[in-house]
């Protein structure tokens, strides 16, 4: 779809972003600013009760890309919809701030030193009055606490007192309290231990399976993606590459990035280990602030041409809900 065309929402899909772009100004000299291109022409979908995994290395604009999506920053161009309505103007916003909620990637940082366990709970009911006095607000923190498997004598205490894990168990109370639909997963096991990562993932099933929860979930780990995901999307430099179910992408990837990626991914095997090989990528990533004409990614691909060097791919469907951006394929 070019931007030109008018966009029709299409009631199957919870949420809808079109040519979603941010850029932030970057000072480069006196009174001169270049522009960061994180985000660039991303357009996805994703249907009620799904989980879309979202990976990349670091630095490709996946967090970016979940922020804007909530309006933590003001997409530079682009378009969101939800439930077949398009946000934007401040009465939208409202409803959707409620209705979509971010699990953010580090719970020693995301959670406010100086409120108890109960007052961070209890955030989104009081922002969005929700509870209609305190009985009803007590009752409801304890629910909520109940949910991810925190016990009530807990809400007394401050964030500092617990684990790694229990602080992602707060993030999560938190982000449930409005009852929203959507809920963006930042990177929400990265900062865990490898065994509580896999409590936390299995907590995330059992809710999205209970309370119809749609998910955006962002990592760079795609064992943990493909574990979670009905569909993978892959970003480079602020691009879609590549958007599949969660089976066919790792199985049978097709953008040179992602046969790359699925390269390196550790086989717990050490015979079928020795058999793989592994592609490294030559050369560098190239800075946000001077992006390489053409497609972002061929400076670094062994099927580059010359109108990879002249054309930015859009993304095509080569089988049935398998999209790759690359001219040579």
């Amino acid at each position: 779809m070019s931007e030109q065309e008018i966009f029709m929402p299409d009631p199957a899909y919870l949420l809808q972003v079109r040519h979603l772009k941010q850029y932030f100004p970057v000072s480069s000299g006196f009174m001169k600013n270049t522009k960061l291109k994180a985000v660039d022409d991303v357009s996805f979908d994703i249907r009620q009760g799904e989980t879309l995994g979202l990976v990349g290395e670091s630095g490709c604009g996946k967090t970016t890309v979940g922020r804007t999506l909530l309006y933590l920053y003001k997409p530079t161009a682009g378009e969101v919809w939800f439930k077949g309505r398009q946000i934007g103007n401040k009465a939208s916003l409202q409803e959707y701030r409620r209705r979509a909620q971010m699990v953010f990637q580090d719970p020693y940082s995301s959670l406010n030193p100086r409120m108890t366990v109960a007052d961070i709970v209890a955030e989104p009911l009081d922002v969005h009055h929700l509870c209609a006095g305190k009985t009803e607000r007590e009752n409801r923190i304890r629910e909520l606490m109940s949910l991810v498997g925190l016990n009530a004598e807990h809400a007394t205490r401050y964030a500092h007192e617990f684990s790694g894990g229990q602080r992602q168990r707060i993030g999560i109370a938190r982000a449930l309290a409005s009852d929203p639909e959507f809920i963006v997963c930042d990177e929400p096991v990265s900062a865990l231990d490898v065994s509580i990562q896999a409590q936390v993932i299995n907590m995330l099933e059992d809710l999205q399976a209970q309370l119809k929860l749609t998910y955006l979930f962002i990592a760079h780990d795609i064992s943990v993606v493909k574990h979670i995901s009905n569909r993978i999307a892959v970003m480079y430099l602020g691009h879609m590459m590549e958007l599949a179910g969660a089976n066919e992408l790792t199985r049978h990837p097709e953008h040179p990035y992602t046969v790359s990626l699925m390269s390196s991914v550790p086989i717990p095997d050490p015979k079928e280990s020795r058999k793989q090989k592994r592609i490294v990528l030559e050369g560098d990533v190239p800075s946000p602030l001077n992006m390489p004409s053409g497609c972002p990614f061929r400076t670094r691909c062994s099927r580059a041409s010359a109108q990879c060097a002249e054309v930015c791919p859009d993304m095509r469907e080569i089988s049935s809900g398998h999209f790759v951006a690359c001219h040579n394929i």
